[in-house]
């Protein structure tokens, strides 16, 4: 193979850009990727290696111009592109914020009478003790002098700060690792200088913690990380630093009352604005601690069991208290711990109870692009609770999530979510205040005969259920172009969407008289059954008192088909009650009616009753045909005199399901004013059901009598008797009747002399469902 290699070709590729965590100087990580070539180009072999640069910057001082620095950083190191120049600017101001020369000396004799952790107060602890790093800044760390650092780990602060850097530095290259693994005392006394002088110093603590943050990089490092209990020692920094941030919070809040109640006064304002300067830059190095502690507990929780203890002691809370920071790394860390977090039940439930989704609120939209990614992606972990999309709507996140349905790389997680949201019908209608309904349409339309994504197909569907949104779907030709790439591409999903609009009242459904003759030819044995549904359904819904339905049954032959359809198992129940349904749309035409009774289809519907009697939704609208027919004079002989159509009506005159009492109640009404002899079979129905509830009571009353007497017996009177109501002989006026109070869903008769037949004035429309919910009508909720 040596025969045969031609070429060596060495590629390398600029990685993370960070500070020196202890030096003025930025680190610069790269891999190196060196491939061996054939004669032919071919790749033969090849071999890649992490590498770091350290570009040290020791004429940065306060005085610097840092704009100039930063390009200068960029010319002369080829591994930093020209795009990063911001980035390297950034990190150039921090360090510049970072040294602390003056005061130096008092910094120094002030480390020297510490001998034990200082109690929280504001803006201590938090200082850089410097001491002479000079040797530190050109010495290059060996593994053969670990004992040597180690020793230095004994003295004062700051030496305990030199080893402990020098040890970083071999622990960021991973092939050291395995051999610091087994250097027990090290790694013992690291745990140690971390456990009892991490409130002296924090660039001590950062320094340690990232050493360990390198061991936990690696799941087979894990083991030595937990044995030294780094995992709850950072959950500790981590609550303690926050509690630090509060109190310099405080104190810049009283120096701010201060000087605004005495604005002349300049000395309060020149130590409110050191103050500040010295809070910015506490607060960077604070934030690069929070950063490392926080990302070894995230490289810990691959265990669940790790995790739980996390969970006990608070994590949610404590990452979602960093969420009010501005830091966009920090953030973008805090971000994805969440997220991982937030895929267990509990978790999610801790992140309700701490206004998580508030503080997320104000990430969407921003700049960070990752950071805005996986924003995105923990609220759409957080939208499967109802509770939560409710918060998000209040918080205001509808129209920024909107808005990011027009940003290619996050429009798929914005749209989850969105779908979500829209999945609660009281949240349909506020998406016609966006802008919503047009770029969803323009993205239908887009895809042209390619097809549709499942998210935006659904989420279309979930909005074409508000009759706002159907309304706005339908402007500028919008039905024209769903239902021409329906019928052509045989789309069911974008049918069910059709299907949803048609079911509105008002200006959208007239707009489906110029598709009728295409929906009904769509019907047929032949076509697939999923899409003759929608179809079906569809054509149920359009309820326009101008149609000629019965030029439709004949122009395409339906009456066969529908009557096949209603034999129990010939299909899928979902199919046969559209089929149901439509024949109840259809019996409102009287030509149409009678075209039925001829066909038999009476009959076969009653024989589809006594199958599904079980079945609500089937009862509701079986019924509800029935109710349609008798308005007829053809389908009511057929009705009445040729079927037991009546009889099934009086049967469930008293059905549990207040939809079908109240349909059967009108039905049977109308039947009692057509013919005597079923009117007084149901007017003796209601009386006997009306008596009985009667009996019940006086039997109850006569079994209370039978005990002694509660009450003086001049009261008995008080209790209820048929004196005065019902003749002796037990004979019953219909009057007795007609003076009962309606109930079970009973029309009351007024005697004003309207129209019994009058459909438009005293008959509901066609019940959507047999649980009483039209998809036009906004739902009660009950908010507690």
């Amino acid at each position: 193979m040596q025969e045969d290699a031609r070429y060596l070709k060495r590629k390398v590729k600029a990685g993370s850009l960070d500070v020196h965590p202890t030096e003025k100087a930025l680190v610069v990580q790269y891999e190196v990727e060196a491939s061996i070539l054939g004669e032919t180009g071919d790749h033969m072999m090849g071999e890649r290696k992490e590498g770091h640069k350290i570009i040290r910057v020791k004429s940065l001082s306060p005085s610097t111009d840092v704009g100039a620095l930063a390009r200068k950083v960029v010319e002369e190191c080829k591994l930093i592109p020209l795009s990063r120049l911001p980035q390297v600017e950034q990190l150039l101001y921090y360090l510049q914020n970072r040294k602390t020369t003056p005061g130096e000396g008092k910094v120094e004799r002030r480390e020297k009478r510490v001998v034990r952790p200082r109690e929280l107060t504001p803006f201590e602890g938090m200082e850089v003790r410097t001491h002479n790093m000079a040797s530190l800044l050109n010495e290059e760390a060996s593994i053969t002098r670990v004992d040597e650092y180690v020793d230095l780990l004994y003295d004062d602060l700051p030496e305990k700060i030199r080893g402990s850097a020098l040890i970083l530095q071999l622990a960021r290259n991973p092939d050291n690792l395995e051999e610091l693994l087994h250097n027990e005392r090290a790694l013992g006394a690291l745990a140690r200088v971390l456990r009892e002088d991490w409130k002296q110093s924090v660039e001590l603590a950062t320094i340690i913690i990232y050493i360990y943050f390198c061991f936990s990089s690696f799941s087979q490092f894990h083991g030595v990380v937990s044995h030294y209990k780094i995992g709850a020692l950072c959950m500790s920094v981590v609550e303690h630093e926050l509690k630090r941030y509060d109190l310099w919070q405080d104190e810049l809040h009283k120096k701010h009352k201060a000087c605004e109640s005495e604005p002349e006064n300049g000395s309060l304002r020149r130590e409110q604005d050191k103050a500040h300067r010295k809070f910015r830059g506490l607060l960077g190095k604070q934030e690069q601690l929070l950063r490392v502690s926080l990302y070894l507990l995230l490289n810990l929780a691959e265990d669940t069991r790790t995790e739980l203890k996390m969970r006990n002691k608070n994590v949610v809370g404590l990452l979602v208290k960093v969420l009010e920071r501005d830091d966009e790394e920090l953030l973008v860390l805090v971000v994805s711990f969440l997220k991982k977090l937030s895929i267990f039940l509990e978790n999610k439930n801790d992140m309700a109870e701490v206004d998580t989704v508030e503080r997320l609120a104000r990430l969407v939209p921003c700049d960070h692009e990752d950071l805005l990614n996986l924003t995105l992606r923990l609220l759409l972990n957080l939208s499967f609770d109802s509770g939560l999309r409710a918060k998000m709507v209040e918080v205001g996140l509808l129209p920024k999530l909107t808005a990011l349905l027009g940003d290619e790389n996050n429009r798929q997680a914005a749209m989850c979510i969105l779908y979500h949201i829209s999945v609660d019908d009281r949240f349909r209608t506020m998406f016609a205040y966006t802008d919503c309904i047009p770029q969803l349409m323009q993205m239908l339309y887009e895809y042209g005969e390619e097809k549709i994504d499942a998210e935006l197909i659904s989420f279309a569907i979930n909005l074409a259920a508000s009759k706002r949104n159907a309304q706005l779907m339908c402007e500028a030709n919008g039905l024209k172009m769903l239902m021409k790439r329906a019928l052509k591409m045989k789309d069911c999903l974008m049918m069910k969407m059709i299907r949803n609009i048609s079911q509105h009242d008002g200006p959208t459904k007239p707009l489906f008289i110029d598709y009728v003759g295409d929906l009904a030819a769509q019907i047929g044995v032949e076509e697939e059954e999923e899409f003759v549904l929608e179809c079906l359904g569809t054509l149920a819904n359009l309820t326009i008192p101008d149609l000629d339905w019965e030029l439709v049954l004949k122009e395409y032959n339906l009456v066969p088909y529908l009557k096949d359809r209603l034999k129990p198992g010939s299909a899928e129940d979902d199919l046969i009650l559209e089929v149901v349904i439509m024949i109840g749309t259809v019996s409102m035409d009287d030509a149409c009616a009678a075209m039925l009774a001829k066909s038999g289809i009476i009959l076969a519907i009653i024989e589809l009753l006594n199958a599904q009697q079980e079945d609500d939704e089937f009862v509701c609208q079986i019924v509800y045909v029935f109710y349609q027919m008798v308005f007829h004079q053809a389908t009511r002989d057929v009705i009445i005199k040729d079927t037991q159509a009546p009889a099934y009506l009086i049967d469930l005159m008293h059905d549990k399901n207040a939809e079908i009492r109240k349909v059967c109640d009108n039905t049977l009404d109308i039947i009692a004013e057509y013919d005597e002899e079923w009117g007084r079979k149901i007017q003796s129905e209601k009386f006997r059901f009306h008596n009985n509830q009667w009996l019940e009571m006086v039997e109850s009353r006569q079994a209370e009598d039978a005990e002694p007497y509660l009450y003086d017996n001049d009261r008995t009177d008080l209790f209820y008797s048929a004196d005065g109501i019902t003749p002796a002989d037990g004979s019953v006026s219909p009057d007795f009747y007609n003076n009962l109070h309606p109930q079970n869903g009973d029309l009351q008769h007024t005697g004003d002399g309207s129209d019994v037949f009058d459909q438009t004035s005293s008959s509901p429309g066609r019940p959507a469902t047999a649980y009483g919910f039209r998809p036009d009508e906004q739902p009660y909720y009950q908010y507690t």
